[in-house]
């Protein structure tokens, strides 16, 4: 069958299938550079789902990426518990002053209804417009910030690792909320048309907190939520390190996990053994200043350690690419893949014998 042309959705259902297609499916995660297409401000493009819209169609057919990926930004979704988002001209929107200031507030909270959401609302309607563009030939990956990673933004990250140390009453409280909230969104965005749910729990890698955390607390939360989500669900470490706690992942029930640049994809691959599929790990920060020769060897090089077999997209590291990369080397990466992401992957091994001698 990999001799065929495929569509997007076959080629990444195949890949997921642990098969090799025509060629390896590639996820270029772009958002900012959307504006940049329709020549607005980022403010401006995030105002309407219309902008959005045309914004994920041009970039589709311009980088060829096989998924749609209408996310916004992650204090869009603080912005649904009251909330502000800070604007940037050259980066993606930050979240405002938290909504949880003291432990005691957390009491008082309860959470949001998507459907009383004007914000959240933007993001249905544009995953609605461009289900209705493209049916079932192109993924369109919906994201959902982790229940466990929220209250990064709704509260602070040292606030935050204070409370889970320090107010355990007050933590599962806040995780109650939260995941009710995540579950509800998650599931709101597949009823929308998403084909999947880009779990973002960038607070669960050991980058972040030891793995004895971890597993006390975000991979308790990841299996709740995973469970209750009506459709397949990527975890996503934002950059963060998976490895030391990749069992521990494929246990919550992802059915993807990231991977980051820092890690060696042959080994994840290995640890994994089939029973999820990986997304990555191309340097998004490196990315910013690569030639179209650096792009090439990049994706050359993630193509050699984790592509043959299939159970392997190919994406940059963070879940975004940053505004700042310019889209000669979007178009370096995508002609790389035309030329060396065509399955079966013969030029492999005389290519890791080159590179080694």
């Amino acid at each position: 069958m990999n001799g065929l042309h495929m569509t997007s959705m076959q080629r990444t259902l195949t890949s997921l299938g642990h098969q090799e297609a025509d060629r390896v499916p590639m996820f270029l995660l772009t958002t900012l550079h959307g504006a940049k297409e329709l020549g607005l401000t980022i403010e401006e493009y995030f105002s309407h789902s219309s902008h959005v819209v045309e914004g994920q169609m041009r970039l589709l057919k311009k980088y060829r990426s096989d998924c749609l990926y209408p996310f916004f930004y992650a204090s869009l979704e603080t912005e649904a518990w009251g909330g502000e988002t800070i604007f940037s001209m050259d980066g993606p929107p930050n979240a405002g002053e938290p909504i949880i200031t003291k432990p005691a507030d957390i009491h008082l909270l309860e959470s949001p209804r998507v459907a009383d959401s004007a914000v959240l609302k933007k993001v249905l309607e544009t995953i609605h417009e461009l289900k209705q563009r493209v049916g079932d030939s192109v993924p369109i990956v919906g994201v959902a910030i982790s229940p466990f990673s929220l209250p990064v933004m709704q509260m602070g990250f040292e606030n935050y690792i204070r409370l889970i140390y320090e107010y355990p009453d007050e933590f599962q409280r806040l995780m109650q909320l939260n995941e009710a909230f995540s579950i509800e969104w998650a599931n709101a965005q597949l009823a929308a048309g998403a084909t999947a749910i880009c779990y973002f729990d960038p607070v669960s890698s050991t980058t972040n907190i030891p793995r004895e955390l971890y597993l006390k607390t975000g991979k308790q939360v990841a299996t709740r939520t995973i469970a209750s989500i009506d459709g397949p669900v990527a975890t996503h470490l934002a950059s963060g390190r998976a490895l030391p706690i990749m069992q521990d992942l494929l246990e919550t029930g992802t059915a993807v996990i990231s991977a980051s640049a820092l890690e060696n994809l042959a080994q994840v691959k290995r640890t994994v053994q089939c029973k999820a599929s990986i997304l990555g790990n191309l340097n998004g920060i490196e990315m910013r200043r690569w030639t179209a020769s650096e792009a090439e060897f990049a994706v050359k090089q993630t193509l050699a350690e984790g592509a043959r077999g299939g159970g392997f997209i190919l994406a940059d590291n963070h879940g975004e690419i940053p505004w700042q990369v310019p889209e000669e080397v979007l178009l370096a990466i995508t002609e790389a893949l035309d030329e060396w992401g065509r399955y079966p992957l013969e030029w492999v091994d005389d290519w890791c014998e080159e590179s080694t001698d």
